[in-house]
């Protein structure tokens, strides 16, 4: 039996008693993991400095070892993920619906765990705790396939975790990492129905795209990150170097940052200049369309291409257009309908911009990077869905469930 079958049986044959566990005992689960996470920093840290060595050695770029590393600070935070899903409502058992039938019937609408969840992710060790806690809190088995860049990062954290719920009512088997790095184990994973009830992907378009192709697993998509930021003409102009600012380098690495600036003519002939030069002053290589190239003679010239990839750096694309209708245009191209940013003091132009854009997450003046879990206090996420059907969005603890109706009689039958 391979390593991924065995651990998927593992997980399932819990769901059992996860499906019996009260509220109470998956919170003080938590609270357990959290504690042990800050406890054990130490040998996590040791573990992930493993992972980042083989990184720089394999020639990773610096805002991807970003994603990877862990220090007690970040290790802190993640510990303080679990206890907010701690304090989070519990949605399982919650009556969603009761409906009386004219013949006596009392039928009931509940929300149940999805069962057993199988996460493919990449290089952020931090999923690995977040998707534990958020699946262990709704009564979800979970297993993990992290990427082999953080493999060292992952297992130490695994086991943290387990020898923590040894000493709680969550049985440990509920949580599963899958440590064999090659891509076989993936493509295992995706064909394990009867065993795994749903897959999430997260990470790069390569990763979601060979997942949403391959699986017969049914799978919840979590999208590539091309977001846009729409300066209109109306933009104040210290609002809107602020927001492109942080939605394009506060954090690159992560998907709802921006990859592509687009700037009203009128916007670019007033204060496109100024703006690259903040842009510059903080070392983001900037491409451009023609027109962008008269205003800033050291950007490079954009490509197609360019505004279909997915940076993950300090790289942002720019380009003017004539008006709201071309700005949404080249977003229904080039969008992977995660996060879309419109800056402007028109009333209507924002409207429209919110109603017609096709994206989970939609803004008027403010960044894109607050598409996340933390900031829409879902407290930890597992993903931004950017499909359309069960969840879409940040995938708070609602997400992770299915429902179950149950039908009180008194002996009825149907003639």
């Amino acid at each position: 039996m391979s390593e991924v079958v065995n651990k998927a049986k593992l997980a399932k044959e819990t769901t059992g008693v996860l499906a019996s566990l009260t509220t109470g005992q998956k919170n003080e689960a938590l609270l357990v993991m959290a504690d042990a996470l800050r406890r054990e920093a130490p040998a996590i840290i040791a573990a992930n400095r493993e992972d980042l060595e083989r990184g720089r050695l394999s020639g990773t770029p610096e805002s991807m070892l970003d994603r990877l590393a862990l220090d007690v600070g970040r290790i802190n935070s993640i510990a303080e993920g679990l206890q907010q899903i701690a304090v989070l409502p519990d949605p399982i058992g919650d009556t969603l619906e009761t409906i009386e039938r004219p013949n006596g019937l009392n039928i009931q609408k509940l929300r149940v765990p999805l069962g057993v969840i199988g996460i493919i992710y990449e290089a952020r060790p931090n999923v690995t705790v977040d998707a534990a806690g958020l699946c262990l809190k709704t009564g979800n088995a979970v297993v993990l396939r992290g990427g082999s860049s953080a493999l060292s990062s992952n297992r130490q954290i695994v086991e943290v975790l387990h020898n923590a719920l040894a000493n709680t009512s969550m049985p440990k088997n509920a949580l599963q990492l899958i440590e064999d790095p090659n891509r076989s184990s993936v493509d295992e994973m995706l064909k394990l129905n009867g065993l795994l009830d749903v897959i999430i992907p997260r990470g790069g378009s390569s990763l979601i795209q060979n997942v949403v192709l391959n699986a017969t697993v049914p799978v919840i998509e979590t999208g590539a990150g091309i977001c846009h930021t729409y300066l209109d003409a109306s933009a104040l102009p210290e609002m809107a170097q602020n927001i492109s600012l942080n939605a394009k380098a506060q954090r690159p690495s992560v998907c709802n940052s921006m990859e592509t600036l687009l700037v009203h003519k009128d916007y670019a002939n007033e204060y496109l200049l100024s703006l690259a030069e903040v842009f510059r002053d903080v070392n983001v290589e900037l491409r451009g369309c023609q027109e962008t190239l008269s205003f800033v003679p050291w950007a490079l010239p954009a490509t197609l291409e360019d505004y279909a990839t997915e940076y993950n750096d300090y790289i942002l694309n720019i380009k003017i257009v004539s008006d709201l209708d071309e700005a949404m245009q080249h977003i229904a191209q080039y969008g992977t309908k995660h996060s879309e940013c419109i800056v402007t003091e028109d009333p209507d132009n924002a409207s429209r911009f919110l109603q017609e854009v096709d994206a989970a997450a939609v803004y008027h003046n403010a960044s894109t990077r607050f598409t996340d879990g933390f900031e829409f206090g879902f407290g930890a996420e597992i993903g931004i869905s950017t499909q359309k059907l069960h969840a879409r969005g940040p995938m708070g603890l609602p997400a992770l469930t299915s429902t179950k109706y149950k039908i009180y009689g008194t002996g009825q039958i149907r003639g």
